[in-house]
């Protein structure tokens, strides 16, 4: 057993040096991580054939508990719920992209507040927010950022700030809901918690935390952002909304599926449907209102990002099988010395300042078992450090422009247009909303969970 954690270990760490170092396409690494997990942990080090199995996990399809699940059931190797609902979710969102859902929602905004500045970038802000609770928050930056920069064009003034606080509204606003962020995904199909769970939960101190992110971007931006565009403004310049939508009847029908995707994601602890089976439902209606371009919407489902999910979880399953992460459970609680409020602490502050420089994804994966030992061994309830551990991770990722997906697709789209932000430039303005965010969060998890 000594040999297979050795070899555990240097994978996991290998694995991760080379996400940071970003030289090979990442789900290269995981995959080629995976199968060396596979073939010399499990397979060489310890000769143990059921381990392969239960960590590739694919007789869970055959269960009724993977589509339907009255009573929680433990989640070991790769989880394929998480790799499902995130496809299913892909497909509905590139066939509202097509019918140009994400533009007219844009610009209707903008129309509404008369296209103003300050108002455009505080109800951009809170859109940010709100449309990542549902979707997946590099589209949300994806289309935001480009409607910031058009809008930016027109009005004369700096989309930098906007793109900025954007980013950071995104990633605020996918820690709110098990669907917004994927180490929500993973932590909620791991442990069992709802779309409700985490609503009223992680959400409330999203909320808390959104009124407060909106003031201080406002104190912070607002003299950047007063410039030629602040006046009165000649509406009949601009793109009228209804342009965006490139075919009405599929962006009706596409309304229409992501209305019933937020109805089911919110009722799923009533219907008992699991996030798979709603994940595989959403895919597969979209295709069929879509059966023109179901090719073209298949084609542009990001597989790379769901061969990366595959390949974690196979080396975060061979830490867990070879005992390791049970040894950094106990690691913490000796530091803490059991003591509930530093344990929380270390776990959400720690996971902020890995996420900050590390993807945020692997390190949720490979804390869910951590915790899961620790709330064992401690006595300290598993969704308090569940809570902890999810807005760690997600509002950890706004501090850097590496920290986080959205950060790395809103900065792109910005250089892009001939807008640069720079490490210095980001930090300066995120770096503090964040350490912010993060002592309201502390605070919170203190009084309501202590």
């Amino acid at each position: 057993m000594a040999a297979a954690q050795i070899f555990a270990v240097i994978i996991f760490a290998a694995m991760f040096l080379m996400i940071v170092l970003d030289k090979i396409e990442r789900h290269l690494v995981t995959l080629g991580s995976g199968v060396l997990t596979l073939v010399v942990v499990f397979g060489i080090c310890m000769k143990n054939g059921k381990a392969i199995w239960d960590t590739l996990a694919i007789k869970g399809f055959a269960t009724k508990e993977f589509w339907y699940q009255v009573t929680e059931s433990e989640s070991k190797g790769i989880n394929w719920a998480t790799i499902i609902f995130i496809a299913g979710m892909m497909v509905m969102v590139e066939g509202m992209a097509k019918a140009g859902f994400f533009r007219w929602l844009c610009m209707q905004i903008a129309y509404i507040v008369k296209c103003k500045t300050i108002p455009v970038f505080i109800t951009f802000m809170i859109m940010s927010a709100v449309l990542s609770m549902f979707i997946d928050s590099i589209t949300v930056i994806m289309f935001l950022a480009a409607v910031t920069i058009e809008l930016a064009q027109l009005l004369k003034f700096n989309p930098v700030p906007m793109i900025l606080a954007e980013i950071f509204c995104a990633n605020l606003g996918g820690s709110a809901t098990m669907c917004g962020d994927p180490p929500n995904i993973i932590v909620g199909t791991s442990l069992g918690y709802s779309f409700f769970d985490f609503l009223t939960n992680t959400g409330l101190v999203a909320g808390i935390s959104l009124v407060v992110s909106v003031i201080f971007f406002y104190i912070v931006f607002r003299k950047e952002l007063v410039t030629e565009g602040s006046g009165n403004v000649d509406m009949s310049k601009f793109p009228k909304p209804s342009e965006a939508i490139t075919n009405k009847k599929d962006f009706i029908i596409s309304s229409i599926i992501f209305g019933i995707a937020v109805v089911l994601l919110i009722t799923h602890s009533m219907t008992h449907l699991t996030v798979a089976t709603i994940g595989l439902f959403i895919a597969v209606i979209t295709l069929i209102t879509s059966a023109k371009d179901a090719p073209e919407l298949l084609k542009k489902v990001d597989y790379k990002t769901l061969v990366f999910f595959i390949g974690l979880f196979i080396v975060v399953g061979g830490l867990e099988e070879t005992g390791i992460l049970e040894y950094i459970a106990k690691f913490i609680e000796k530091i803490s010395g059991g003591d509930a409020m530093l344990m929380i602490a270390i776990i959400l502050w720690i996971s902020a300042l890995a996420s900050a420089f590390v993807d945020n994804i692997p390190f949720a994966a490979t804390m869910v078992p951590v915790i899961q030992s620790l709330a064992e061994a401690s006595g300290v309830q598993l969704s308090t450090l569940a809570w902890a551990l999810s807005i760690g991770t997600d509002i950890g990722g706004s501090a850097t422009p590496i920290g986080a997906s959205a950060n790395v697709v809103g900065t792109s789209v910005a250089a892009k247009n001939g807008y640069p932000i720079g490490w210095g430039k980001y930090c300066k303005r995120l770096a503090p909303a964040t350490i912010i965010v993060l002592a309201i969060s502390t605070v919170y998890i203190f009084v309501r969970y202590l």
